[in-house]
């Protein structure tokens, strides 16, 4: 039987989306957009300002002002404020504890629980015509917002952090490794130069059948040394060049599934690490690489790259997961058009998975261990 899930991820969200309550699952839209978490608390703190004031002042209610309580108006007065202190004692209980309550997939239900209190707390107050204003409501529904938003938005910038920390030490690991490059060349150049100035004064001693291997030599070290300053340079290349790195397409059938791809980009001047490095422990089968090209400026290409196929992200809340279900042919067929003339393989050996599948599968064809022998307690004479 052909594992539905993998095959067809997006009719079973389109099913089970279509069978569930929306609101259930955290579809709120936000109503500030400031832009740091400080800017959150001062407008937080405004809002319950304003609610103080209104309560202060009297308006966060409506009450009668003509009410007599055996012929005294003066008691009329004091049970209309004692059962106006009582309605706002009830419904802000309602409104802290939806405060205290609200999380990433509960907001509207929040909303609604507040709004729902209002208009209980209110009918309540009917018959004696008391009640609390709209604005007040409207005030309470602004906190729960705002107390929501401060909390994604403090989410949002730990992540940051996290990312902008996870860079430098990218960054950091990347020049370290550039610079031993840089040092290993520089110490391969000097050493090829010494070894080919010896060999070059064998070959003008040499005679007979010793010319011939000497010169050989002399040829080899000459490539070697060349091949020594082509590495200095590059490494030098890549330390003066900051934006200079690897773009890579990588994949994890045994993790993911097929057609699943992580675009991403590294400085290091050895790539293939950082694609092991993301295999390690994260995710239980190694990644296989699709592309792998170094250009001069990584972070623009990446950037284009996930522009162009952000529909196809897999996750298009924490835009950091560089993770999109594309086509490889589409993808090449891009890079071809914005002058990158890169192939990409489609082969992805999974090595460890496809090994495991096949264990799985000759364990299963093992017959059926035989069963356990079972002896009488006890013998019938």
């Amino acid at each position: 039987m052909r594992p539905v899930g993998r095959k067809c991820p997006g009719f079973l969200v389109a099913t089970a989306w279509s069978r569930c309550d929306k609101s259930t699952y955290g579809l709120y839209n936000p109503h500030y957009d400031f832009d740091t978490p400080e800017a959150y608390k001062r407008e937080l703190e405004a809002v319950r300002d304003r609610k103080k004031q209104m309560v202060r002042n009297g308006h966060a209610t409506h009450a009668p002002m003509n009410w007599t309580v055996g012929g005294s108006k003066r008691d009329g007065e004091r049970i209309a404020k004692q059962l106006t202190k009582l309605m706002l004692r009830a419904f802000n209980g309602e409104c802290d504890a939806a405060v205290a309550n609200v999380a990433w997939n509960n907001a509207p239900r929040m909303e609604q629980r507040i709004e729902k209190a209002f208009e209980v707390v209110n009918a309540l107050g009917t018959v004696v015509q008391v009640s609390i204003e709209r604005q007040y409501l409207n005030l309470a529904l602004a906190e729960l917002r705002l107390e929501h938003e401060l909390e994604e938005k403090k989410r949002e910038a730990a992540e940051e952090q996290r990312r902008i920390r996870e860079q430098m030490r990218e960054e950091e690991r990347a020049l370290r490794e550039i610079q031993k490059a840089q040092d290993d060349a520089d110490e391969e150049e000097i050493r090829f130069a010494r070894a080919l100035e010896r060999a070059r004064a064998e070959a003008e001693r040499a005679s007979g059948d010793k010319v011939a291997s000497a010169r050989a030599r002399v040829a080899e070290l000459e490539h070697l040394l060349a091949e020594a300053h082509a590495k200095g340079e590059r490494a030098k290349s890549m330390a003066e060049q900051t934006r200079s790195g690897f773009v890579y397409v990588i994949s994890n059938v045994g993790s993911f599934g097929d057609g699943l791809y992580k675009i991403g980009m590294t400085r290091r001047l050895e790539p293939l690490e950082r694609v092991k490095e993301l295999g390690d422990a994260s995710v239980p089968f190694e990644f296989d690489v699709h592309g792998m090209f170094y250009t001069d400026d990584a972070p623009k290409l990446e950037n284009l790259l996930h522009k162009e196929f952000h529909a196809r992200r897999a996750n298009l809340v924490n835009l950091r997961k560089e993770f999109f279900r594309v086509d490889l042919g589409e993808l090449q067929h891009f890079l071809l058009g914005k002058g990158y003339a890169i192939e990409l393989t489609r082969l992805a050996e999974a090595r460890e998975y496809r090994r495991t599948l096949a264990i799985h599968e000759s364990a299963a064809a093992l017959p059926p261990p035989p069963a356990a022998t079972v002896f009488p307690t006890e013998i019938s004479l």
